[in-house]
């Protein structure tokens, strides 16, 4: 993709030769290392971003609401400014017939009403275009595309497809009695998440019009309730897939009990950085040191947050090439010590 400057970083430039070396197992002078702070001078308020807003505000309030936010922050080394529009977890279950639904206490948690009861009548999975979410969100993309060009990027949105969209559509526990039960309506099911993937990658970068940046997050979340063997014959061969639409992947992988997969993620084809999250109550990221160095050791590079001490501890034991850190700062120089500090122990 053609890529633009940034009015919110003017060092962008540099940053994408840090990226583009990580990508390909290179290095500069140090290990991609994303690091954020509020800017120096004062700042007026925060505009309210969240799933609710997204959905319901109107859409140039909100989007330049959102650019306000980010003119009030710091982007050091490799962190780029990138505003990321996802309706919630379960949306791409939305754009397919599902009715997302808010918690009253929370305005950025929601979730999809399982809406399959039968699988032969409800495949395949298709997006209407006429939903009026899905409307919604090329329009937000759009209209974002408008307003950010040249100044900020666009994330991709929440990529919960492959069986994260099955769980949202028929619900876990039911999901889990069909893989016994009807395993080829599965197969089925799944190659629909996959051209349904498709549509959503090509026509939301389509959307943005060269402000959506490059790469994306997949994830599995529900690969924490299913077997290495159900891994490897559902979620893992369209992981693969999507992977070859993306390019440059980070695979999300979440909780503990996906640890169960380790062998099949770093044998895998395409999921190159690894962004393995605890869960709570599970330690931080330092606490999985020998993890991380077996995810490298397999060729594989891996993506760790934490506060700047703990990465720099980090950093002593982990493979500067296959490394990127995200950590944030109280101010613009602790964030510019903080690479300079990489740079003289790399």
């Amino acid at each position: 993709m053609d890529r633009i400057a940034l009015q919110l970083k003017d060092d962008v430039k540099e940053a994408y030769l840090h990226w583009d070396a990580f990508w390909h197992g290179d290095i500069i002078d140090r290990p991609v290392v994303c690091v954020t702070s509020p800017i120096d001078e004062p700042t007026a308020d925060w505009y309210d971003d969240n799933y609710y807003s997204r959905i319901h505000a109107d859409l140039d309030k909100h989007v330049k609401g959102v650019l306000g936010n980010f003119r009030k922050r710091f982007y050091g080394g490799e962190a780029l400014p990138k505003a990321f529009l996802s309706f919630g977890c379960d949306e791409i279950a939305a754009f397919c017939g599902g009715e997302l639904c808010f918690n009253p206490d929370s305005l950025n948690t929601n979730w999809s009403v399982p809406f399959v009861t039968d699988w032969e009548a409800a495949l395949p999975f298709v997006i209407d275009d006429d939903n009026p979410l899905w409307q919604r969100m090329l329009r937000y993309i759009s209209k974002s595309a408008e307003t950010y060009y040249g100044k900020m990027l666009i994330d991709p949105i929440d990529f919960h497809t492959n069986m994260d969209l099955l769980m949202a559509a028929r619900g876990s526990g039911t999901l889990c009695m069909d893989l016994l039960d009807c395993p080829e309506a599965i197969d089925r099911a799944m190659e629909s998440t996959l051209e349904i993937f498709r549509k959503v990658w090509r026509e939301t970068r389509k959307a943005g019009n060269g402000t959506v940046s490059e790469g994306a997050t997949l994830q599995c979340d529900f690969s924490c309730m299913i077997s290495p063997a159900m891994f490897r014959r559902w979620a893992l061969p369209v992981l693969e897939e999507e992977a070859k639409e993306v390019g440059r992947v980070t695979y999300h992988w979440d909780g503990i009990n996906a640890l169960i997969h380790t062998d099949d993620i770093i044998a895998s084809h395409g999921l190159y950085c690894i962004a393995f999250v605890p869960g709570e109550g599970n330690g931080t990221h330092a606490d999985y040191i020998d993890l991380y160095q077996r995810v490298q050791s397999g060729g594989k590079a891996i993506s760790v947050y934490g506060p700047p001490e703990m990465i720099k501890r980090m950093h002593k034991q982990l493979n500067p090439r296959l490394t990127v850190y995200h950590t944030e700062t109280s101010s613009r120089k602790e964030a510019e010590d903080l690479l300079q500090w990489f740079v003289r122990n790399t």
